[in-house]
């Protein structure tokens, strides 16, 4: 059925009901609807069978026409899901299991008491119900890219229209021009989420203005950072906010195709992509003679393996024309020389699903939003050791305590914060000093960091900084295309500095040549990988030079290299129960009943299960 523009507008008017319900209006109504988050993360906590559970004690009580069952995307708290929003109420329950649901659907909705051993609690909250909006981990975020989070069904396009879906491309494609539609996005100050940050609007102009009767747009959904999945959530949960980004693209540059490169590792993000472009082509929204205006543009998904460098914009071109993927010299740039030679557009899925909020609300709407030079919002996977583990939206400008503390609960343990890692294998360690820095690409590349794709990798005092060096030098050398020399040998230089090191067999000369050599590989290598790979490096041996020397002297502050470290069990608390020995992987305890446990050094492998399992603190590490 191809709809019209007008169309659009029935749609809207008709869902209109359910969805004021969802944002409150329904209070005291009686009717509710059960968010049930169906992420990835939550699916793979057994969300699915909960939502059976659901369907089989709603139906068991007769109260179908009262409750609704409703399955979204990502809701953000990954640490603690299955999670399911109670609507209009606002009420939010965490960890749910299918064992849980009977006695839940027959207290909350037949008794009309919430239960709150499901709910989320948290100190400030004191007693009473935590609902949604009072949780610090929601409450502190603004939302723009995730605005449609847990309050829509991704699979259902319907849905999305009624939260003004597809307007800004009707208005896009009806009432301006293209170069109207550019000169909002760069009124908006809208930079490249993907990364490097370059002004939207510019590279967009740039496209249009290339030379060539085809053109491309292509969406960068090659998202490979260790701890990130910022893209794949938004695709799970508001594809069609990616769509239409691309068709008001495709509108300001004349494109009349485009691709979405998406890593295979990500089935259900594929998937709903592939509903919502079916959908979306099936309403006339993608395809020939939109709204019969003579625009026409189709979108097709392109898979990639999995290989990191693909997220390089020449890598990505490549291997969507089968060929290597490998970095070629620029310029010529994607937007003059891109897919099959032609003028090419790349962004990634956070600024294709900003853009229509912009042609929708306004640039200066936007431009408000955020720090001097760095507009709008960002969207960060919080992970490490944080308490609330999730996806955030943040104003650009925030600083990391308010991240940190206010939105991620602090430290587990009461332990102490060390460092956040911003930037993926990429980025750099920012130490707890600076725990005020606001976040935008100035200042954290001041702090020498980057804001990459959106990564924050929280870390406490038991992380050792030069392992966590080693870690992401590992994970750069390995997916390096090897097509630089400086970036092939020099990553498997530095890893190998840092493997020495760890093992307790370096020199202080090891600290001043990779520093030199961190520089050589910034300033010879071709591609972004290069340029940016020795920056953990650099960064801890800028923050933390005492750990380093700590390592040279043969002692690993945080205990953590196991050539470093030595597990004792204490006289004074053995107990002799017996537990670590059971537990040991490799028989390196031993001991009778009731007395004192020893670990033979030659045989123990340093895993860390004895200190782990037992309960009376015996076991030390030196």
């Amino acid at each position: 059925m191809k709809l019209t523009i007008e169309d659009l507008d029935k749609i809207s008017d008709k869902l209109k009901k359910t969805m004021l319900l969802r944002e409150g209006d329904g209070i005291g109504s009686g009717i509710f609807h059960l968010m049930l988050c169906a992420g990835t993360g939550c699916i793979s906590n057994k969300s699915s069978r909960v939502k059976e559970a659901l369907d089989r004690e709603i139906k068991k009580h007769g109260l179908e026409e009262k409750i609704h069952v409703v399955i979204t995307g990502c809701n953000g708290f990954c640490a603690v899901g299955p999670v399911m929003t109670v609507l209009p109420d606002g009420i939010f329950y965490e960890n749910l299991t299918e064992a849980d649901i009977p006695f839940l659907v027959e207290e909350h909705f037949i008794n009309k008491r919430p239960v709150k051993k499901f709910m989320h609690r948290q100190n400030s909250l004191g007693d009473g119900i935590p609902y949604l909006k009072d949780i610090n981990f929601f409450a502190n975020q603004t939302l723009i890219v995730l605005r449609n989070r847990g309050l829509i069904d991704p699979e259902k396009i319907d849905e999305y229209i009624a939260r003004d879906g597809y307007k800004a491309f009707a208005k896009a494609l009806t009432k301006m021009k293209s170069e109207e539609i550019i000169n909002e996005i760069k009124k908006s100050s809208l930079r490249g989420r993907g990364g490097a940050g370059f002004p939207t609007g510019l590279k967009w102009e740039s496209c249009r203005n290339s030379p060539g009767d085809v053109k491309y747009i292509i969406c960068n959904a090659d998202e490979g950072d260790p701890g990130a999945y910022m893209d794949r959530s938004i695709i799970e949960l508001d594809p069609h906010a990616v769509l239409e980004g691309m068709l008001i693209g495709a509108i300001a540059i004349g494109a009349k195709e485009g691709y979405v490169y998406i890593r295979t590792e990500y089935p259900l993000a594929r998937e709903r992509l592939s509903t919502a472009i079916e959908q979306a082509r099936e309403y006339g929204l993608i395809g020939e003679n939109i709204f019969n205006t003579g625009f026409s543009f189709d979108i097709s998904i392109k898979q990639g393996a999995g290989a990191f460098v693909c997220g390089e914009e020449t890598s990505l071109i490549a291997s969507i024309e089968g060929r290597y993927p490998e970095p070629r010299m620029r310029p010529p740039f994607p937007v003059q020389k891109g897919v099959w030679g032609m003028p090419t557009c790349i962004n990634n899925v956070e600024t294709w699903a900003t853009v229509p909020k912009i042609i929708n609300y306004g640039a200066e709407w936007f431009y408000k939003i955020g720090s001097e030079k760095s507009k709008g919002t960002k969207i960060f996977s919080l992970v490490g050791k944080i308490t609330n583990t999730g996806l955030i939206e943040v104003p650009m400008g925030i600083t990391l305590k308010e991240i940190i503390y206010d939105i991620g609960g602090g430290i587990p343990d009461n332990k102490k914060f060390k460092a956040v890692q911003t930037g993926g294998p990429s980025g750099g360690c920012i130490p707890s000093e600076l725990i005020n820095l606001p976040v935008d690409y100035e200042r954290l590349a001041e702090a020498g960091a980057i804001m990459g794709s959106g990564g924050m990798i929280v870390m406490d005092e038991d992380t050792c900084m030069v392992d966590v060096a080693k870690y992401f030098i590992e994970f750069t050398a390995d997916e390096s295309c090897g097509k630089c020399t400086s970036c092939r040998d020099g990553a498997s230089a530095l890893l190998g500095i840092l493997e020495k090191i760890t093992r307790g067999e370096g020199e202080e000369s090891d600290l001043e040549f990779m520093e030199e050599l961190s520089h050589a590989i910034k300033d010879a290598s071709m591609c972004g990988l290069g340029q940016t790979l020795p920056n953990p490096v650099l960064s801890t041996l800028h923050y933390f030079k005492d750990e380093y020397k700590e390592h040279i002297n043969k002692k690993c502050p945080a205990k953590v290299c196991k050539a470093l470290i030595k597990y004792h069990i204490l006289e004074s608390k053995c107990t002799g129960c017996t537990l670590c020995a059971i537990k040991c992987p490799v028989k390196a305890i031993s001991g009778d009943k009731k007395q004192l446990h020893k670990i033979d050094q030659n045989t123990c492998i340093k895993c860390g299960m004895c200190k782990e399992v037992c309960k009376f603190k015996a076991v030390s590490v030196d």
